[in-house]
């Protein structure tokens, strides 16, 4: 009697329950919120010390905070001097490395998932969530497929409600919440991973420039933000993470900002770099031929009547695209880096130091990328309201997938819509 009292003291808008329910919502002996606050005392494993041997003997003489630094700096160019490798390597190269990427981050999450709400026992589910990850991204990328090179039948929903069914298949008693627990956790790991490579991707065949350009910044902005932090570093900047500075945080502002200018200003030359990606039916390759835009055609500005004064010039000439930049690194540095702090909410939520051990000094591939998937949203969300208009390449393609009595229809339309312009009796006298 004092233990029903005390339930519903507890529990005092609960409907009565039969012993089932009860049972259902214990997980090994243990009840789910007991399940949710030890997961929330104990710590996960944290990852020993992973540098390489021969570093460690180098630099064993050193402190740890120097041998930190030196690890990071190696670490560093080793992963810059990959990045310009798979550059060269071309747009293919490019998107399998994005979609290798999204896999690792996925598997990075999901890891900690399982570890903290020890879902490892649940039938099929690790199985499940990687099926999940097969169907959102024959989604995306399916449809960026069709988009660009040839027509593919995209249909997306038997897949969907064929996985829903899956998850409903493999509930079972004791387990039920821990596998809604895990349910969520997938779908939302998914919305991070999936769609932001997705945006990576589209960013991609806007031109090299559009990836290329966003990804540096990001990457100048967290290797400047260390450096200024890690010499000048004095006032504290967010509780989150202890170790970022104001100093770190100004300082890698001002550099990714020039670094912008000057990274732009060097590939807005050259137009593998700027002309969009499309595919090539008879060479079977990619290409980046074309015409540059204005936006990257070198034009002339005015200097304002204030910096006149200070550097003696009225004039400059600057590419359009370099305008652009500084909006990017300005993103990058500003804004970007909420990107980690709130990988580093996540990680101090769940008392882990890394998301992995996959790069020594570094953690894992999501403690690198995760200021780079918020930047991709900005970038595909800048292009589609500042620069992008009309693709006729793409219109092209999606027109030679009709029927030819759709296309002859279109074709009389056009045809009538320029003879009343004037236009088609022009260009007939062109001709």
């Amino acid at each position: 009697m004092t233990e029903l009292r005390q339930r519903a003291v507890r529990e005092p808008d609960a409907p009565p329950e039969d012993k089932e329910s009860e049972s259902e919502a214990k997980v090994d002996g243990e009840t789910a919120s007991d399940s949710e606050s030890r997961a929330e005392a104990a710590p996960l494993s944290t990852s020993a010390d992973d540098t390489p041997e021969v570093l460690n003997r180098a630099l064993s003489n050193l402190s740890s905070r120097w041998k930190n630094w030196w690890v990071r700096g190696i670490l560093t160019l080793a992963m810059i001097a990959f990045f310009f490798i798979i550059i060269y390597l071309g747009p293919m190269v490019l998107m399998i490395i994005v979609m290798c990427v999204q896999i690792k981050c996925f598997h990075e999450i999901i890891t900690i998932g399982y570890n903290v709400y020890h879902s490892y026992d649940l039938p099929w589910f690790r199985t499940l969530s990687w099926y999940f990850l097969l169907c959102v991204n024959y989604f995306f990328y399916g449809e960026t497929v069709t988009d660009y090179f040839f027509t593919l039948v995209q249909r997306e929903e038997p897949l969907r409600i064929l996985r829903f069914c899956m998850f409903v298949l493999s509930l079972v008693k004791k387990h039920y919440r821990l596998q809604f627990y895990m349910f969520g956790w997938t779908h939302v790991t998914l919305l991070i991973v999936v769609t932001q490579s997705h945006l990576v991707i589209h960013n991609l065949f806007e031109g090299m420039i559009w990836f290329i350009v966003p990804i540096s910044c990001v990457i100048c902005n967290d290797i400047m933000a260390y450096m200024f932090g890690f010499f000048f570093g004095r006032t504290p900047l967010i509780k989150l993470s202890p170790k970022k500075t104001w100093e770190g945080f100004i300082g890698g502002f001002f550099a990714t900002v020039v670094f912008g200018l000057l990274l732009s200003y060097v590939m807005s030359g050259y137009r593998c770099f700027v002309c969009p990606v499309e595919y090539n039916n008879d060479t079977n390759s990619f290409t980046v031929d074309c015409e540059p835009s204005d936006l990257f055609r070198l034009q002339e500005y005015s200097i304002p009547e204030v910096i006149q004064s200070v550097i003696g010039l009225t004039t400059v000439w600057m590419y359009p695209f370099q305008i652009h930049s500084i909006a990017l690194s300005t993103f990058a540095s500003l804004i970007g880096p909420f990107g980690g702090f709130f990988a580093s909410g996540f990680k101090r939520a769940f008392k882990i130091k890394d998301f992995a051990n996959t790069i020594p000094g570094h953690g894992g591939i999501m403690d690198r990328f995760d200021c780079q998937y918020l930047m991709a949203t900005f970038v595909n969300v800048y292009i589609a309201s500042f620069i992008r208009g009309p693709n006729p390449s793409k219109l092209i393609q999606q027109f030679l997938t009709l029927r030819p009595d759709q296309q002859l229809h279109i074709f009389n339309t056009l045809r009538s819509h320029l003879a009343d312009k004037g236009m088609l009796t022009a260009a007939t006298e062109d001709e």
